[in-house]
């Protein structure tokens, strides 16, 4: 049924009779699909690569695509820390080197998958705490006090970022993720995608007039349109991005210049119009980000520990990312002392976070993993390159600026197809399971509902701009860490499914839950394809042009 023969199925049993009444429907039929252990039609695997041009301009929409992220966040705290227009372009560039370094530790020596290290958004509660801790403060001017609380989140992120460090680099995390199993790992993967709803649509109807044509295009050029004609199929199917990117940007520029935007209101302004960030004229045409850029850090042990709560997340989440990029990269799942070397990196990415003076720590991308699945392209090698992108537009300020001006909705439609890519990747684990158990049924079922249902209860009931939060005790940092955890769709998915898969009649459903495939690809030495995908050093000629593995 498998290809390593840990899976055993009955003989093929002879057509059966047209069924009566009395014999179930199909009781006897082979499966219709068979699993697969990798995804058909993936044009590129893990060490297959595309020509130089196509990696070149796959690498940019990988850079384009994280983006959007970047200029979020940084939309969302630098005005409350006190930061003008300036100072929001210098956190841009600063977070867009650190998301390039970061790349290039993980792709090369991490997990070695082809994954983009972007900002997290699980930082949001403990920034806001330190944000607001700090508001009651004198100082002599507002940027002072915006240099001030990025020095206090640059001490909190330092010594947080142990917390990723010693449960990589101590093997704790490789051991916890042994636990896994494919039914897990469907609710896990799935929410990852989902959890994320509130960046679609939610964030697209604020410019329904740019963002809506922009999905709609986007889905038209990049499904449709392709199967006009054989070679308009390749350069559709993986640049339809970039063209559909292009073709609303200029679009919603006419309209700005037309003056559409004139007479509306603030909110619909800000979304729209698209000279509404000043970051052209406020970046710097040449920049380099260097460490304690702000000042020296400042260390506050309450603002530490709240930070620990949104590593321990973002670990997760990148956890999550990593499993569902192997699969959309053709390779096996990353086995748990990848896992475990991966976190070890991240944290050590999330100290240099801390050094370079970075606004957040960093995660593994899901927008960027879904666009592996969009583009069919899942090679190292365009992820790294991608890095280059970063690394050229965080020290060219100006030319970084252009992009970044793209309007928030034009990403949150992109997002709409991405996030559901990765969260359709995680439904394509439960193959390895027996899909017609019924506590298989019942743990992804209560996983996945209160995945989304917990965290949404959460983010509903958290004030935006203090970050107060359900759980509100007299210690702010126990606060920010039990808040930041069940705000984490995945995060709640992952608790759920872990405990409810390991207690429920774990012993005598272990073929029911997929355990003998999983458990082969969680040792080292467990199936050969392993050490081909995730050895450090290279053992093997990654430059050999393979298509499939």
């Amino acid at each position: 049924m498998v290809e390593n023969g840990h899976h055993h199925h009955h003989p093929p049993v002879a057509a059966p009779p047209v069924p009566t009444i009395h014999q179930p429907l199909g009781a006897a039929r082979g499966p219709a699909f068979p699993p697969a252990e990798q995804l058909t039609q993936l044009n590129y695997c893990i060490h297959s690569n595309p020509s130089w041009g196509q990696t070149v301009l796959l690498g940019f929409q990988h850079y384009i695509v994280m983006l959007g992220s970047v200029v979020m966040i940084a939309t969302m705290f630098v005005p409350q820390m006190g930061g003008n227009n300036r100072d929001k372009a210098d956190v841009i560039q600063t977070v867009l080197f650190m998301s390039g370094l970061n790349t290039l530790l993980q792709t090369l020596i991490g997990s070695r998958l082809p994954t983009v290290m972007g900002p997290s958004f699980a930082y949001l509660l403990p920034v806001l705490s330190i944000i607001n801790d700090l508001r009651d403060e004198d100082f002599s001017s507002e940027h002072q006090r915006f240099r001030h609380t990025m020095r206090a989140i640059q001490g909190a992120l330092i010594i947080s970022s142990f917390l990723n460090i010693i449960i990589g680099f101590g093997r704790a995390w490789g051991k916890f993720t042994k636990l896994f199993s494919p039914v897990i790992v469907v609710a896990y993967v799935c929410t990852l995608g989902l959890g994320l709803f509130e960046r679609g649509f939610p964030e697209l109807a604020n410019c329904v007039e740019i963002g809506l044509p922009m999905l709609i295009f986007l889905v038209v050029f990049q499904q449709y349109l392709k199967r006009l004609h054989h070679r308009a199929d390749p350069i559709l199917e993986r640049f339809a991005l970039l063209f559909c990117i292009a073709l609303v940007w200029a679009f919603a520029a006419i309209i700005t210049v037309a003056g559409a935007y004139n007479t509306v209101g603030q909110k619909t302004k800000h979304s729209c119009r698209t000279d509404r960030s000043y970051l052209m004229e406020s970046a710097d045409w040449i920049r380099f980000s260097y460490p304690f850029q702000w000042g020296p850090p400042i260390f506050r042990a309450s603002h530490v520990f709240g930070m620990m709560g949104a590593a321990l997340v973002s670990s997760i989440e990148s956890t999550g990312t990593f499993i569902a990029a192997s699969r959309f990269a053709g390779a096996t799942p990353p086995p748990a002392h990848v896992l475990s070397r991966s976190i070890g990196f991240q944290g050590f990415g999330h100290l240099l976070d801390g050094f370079f003076g970075s606004i957040v720590g960093n995660t593994a991308s899901v927008e960027n993993v879904g666009l592996l699945g969009l583009t069919h392209v899942g090679s190292r090698r365009v992820v790294q390159v991608s890095a280059a992108f970063m690394f050229f537009f965080s020290i060219f300020g100006k030319f970084g600026a252009f992009f970044a001006s793209i309007p928030l909705p034009i990403f949150a439609a992109i997002y709409c197809v991405l996030y559901g890519l990765v969260a359709a990747v995680g439904v394509t684990f439960i193959q390895f399971t027996n899909i017609n158990s019924m506590r298989n049924i019942y743990i992804l079922g209560l996983s996945l509902f209160l995945g989304i249902s917990i965290s949404q209860y959460f983010v509903m009931n958290t004030d935006k701009l203090t970050g107060y939060g359900p759980v509100h005790s007299n210690g702010g940092w126990f606060n920010d860490i039990l808040n930041t955890i069940f705000s984490s769709p995945p995060t709640v998915a992952m608790i759920v499914a872990t405990i409810l898969d390991n207690t429920l009649d774990a012993h005598d459903s272990h073929d029911d839950r997929g355990v003998p495939w999983w458990v082969p690809f969680q040792h080292r030495k467990g199936d050969g394809r392993n050490e081909e995908f995730y050895s450090f050093p290279l053992r093997i000629n990654e430059y050999m042009p393979r298509r499939y593995l």
